[in-house]
């Protein structure tokens, strides 16, 4: 047999996401003033309690391995976690901790997924879901939603493309790349239609702590034991408490799920990282006064930045709920030229915003929606007031 690659590998689409990010970074470090509207990550340092608790560990030889589902105290705490904050009874044996959300999602994804199976992913979307379901032999299924209803997906809409193939719907909320949050009753509508269907939901709740205004939280896993029993709660500690570099995830699912998952994680990587584990124990059982100014400096700069945009000619977005994105509607200026040259796509606009005028965004043609943006409020309210008067700059300048 001759020398070959896997097919599956090169149908993967790298993240668009990380590369813009990227190359934001090397502009940067040429000296060149960037705006980077990109990172899906706080810009505040880990907290003080947080990074001691990691540095006691490794002075108390922390370093070797630990159960493959992460340690029994952090577990534990994960478990109180859900209790309290979100109404949801997971034994700690039913808790697995990962590295990071992004492998939390990809073992749940795996541990249900047979070949052929049809993941219902709503659009705008994560742009990693649907590469995550195909590694694992499954079937991405997008499904377009409306702007009028916050780009949130319906039970209507969920209908149009369910299938007797279908096996589980991907639900995001506070959602990326939108910033929407789905309501309770939206949530109730949903979870009916999993039980009637009797499928699968992976409840990406990563962002649940970055909830604005009198928006609340709701996990769809905690209305009855119906939906519980066929729900898979993901989160995590990246975005909430500034620990993206730390690669800690966790998922709560029922025990023959958990316990797949944690056999598939045993080769894949076996534990995650110890000295991390401790950290984010010290995170979810220590002081959470961090946390909550963080989220109120997140909450001014949401409404600061989506005031600005209203300002502007051409582009819109709806008013984010939580997260820490702006979802801008950029379909007006496809067809109009910027120095002589047309814009036909958001990618276009990623070019020339970032070639122009030294601002980088994330254009959405891979979150499944087209001509629109992501812009991450997770940066400083300097840098958004000089970001926001850039891409005023470029629109102005439009034909």
């Amino acid at each position: 047999m001759s020398l070959s690659l896997s097919k599956k590998a090169q149908a993967v689409k790298p993240s668009s996401t990380l590369a813009i990010t990227a190359k934001a970074k090397e502009l940067r470090a040429q000296g060149i003033d960037v705006v980077g509207f990109v990172a899906g990550e706080p810009d505040f340092n880990t907290p003080e309690n947080i990074r001691k608790a990691a540095i006691d560990a490794l002075e108390d030889g922390f370093t070797k391995y630990t159960p493959v589902p992460g340690i029994m105290e952090l577990r534990q705490a994960i478990s109180d976690k859900f209790a309290s904050f979100n109404g949801l009874t997971y034994k700690p044996e039913q808790i697995v901790v990962s590295n990071g959300g992004k492998h939390s999602l990809t073992n749940a994804i795996i541990a249900i997924t047979n070949p052929g199976d049809e993941f219902i992913i709503p659009a705008p979307y994560w742009l990693s879901y649907p590469e995550m379901v195909k590694l694992a032999d499954g079937v991405p299924v997008a499904v377009n939603t409306k702007k009028e209803n916050g780009y949130k997906v319906t039970v209507e809409e969920l209908e149009s493309v369910y299938t007797d193939k279908t096996k589980a719907i991907i639900l995001n909320t506070p959602c990326n790349p939108t910033g929407s949050i789905y309501t309770e009753n939206e949530l109730r509508a949903i979870a009916d239609f999993v039980v009637e269907k009797d499928i699968y939901i992976i409840s990406d709740e990563m962002y649940e702590y970055l909830v604005y205004g009198n928006e609340k939280h709701v996990s769809i896993a905690s209305f009855n034991d119906e939906i519980y029993k066929r729900t898979i709660t993901c989160s995590g500690l990246s975005k909430s408490y500034a620990m993206t570099g730390w690669r800690i995830g966790y998922v709560g699912a029922p025990i023959e799920i958990a316990k797949l998952m944690s056999s598939v994680q045993s080769h894949q990587a076996s534990n995650p990282n110890s000295i991390a584990q401790k950290a984010a124990l010290e995170a979810m059982s220590g002081p959470q006064d961090e946390l909550k100014k963080m989220v109120e400096e997140f909450e001014k700069r949401s409404k600061f930045l989506y005031d600005e945009i209203c300002k502007l000619p051409y582009i819109d977005c709806i008013a984010p709920q939580g997260a820490f994105y702006a979802f801008v509607d950029c379909t007006n200026l496809i067809g109009k030229s910027y120095k002589g040259e047309e814009i036909k796509n958001a990618a276009d606009i990623g070019r020339m915003l970032i070639e122009d005028l030294n601002v980088a965004v994330i254009p959405c043609d891979d979150f499944g929606i087209e001509n629109h943006i992501r812009l991450s409020y997770a940066i400083s309210m300097e840098q958004i007031k000089t970001g926001v008067e850039r891409i005023g700059k470029f629109l102005n300048e439009l034909v």
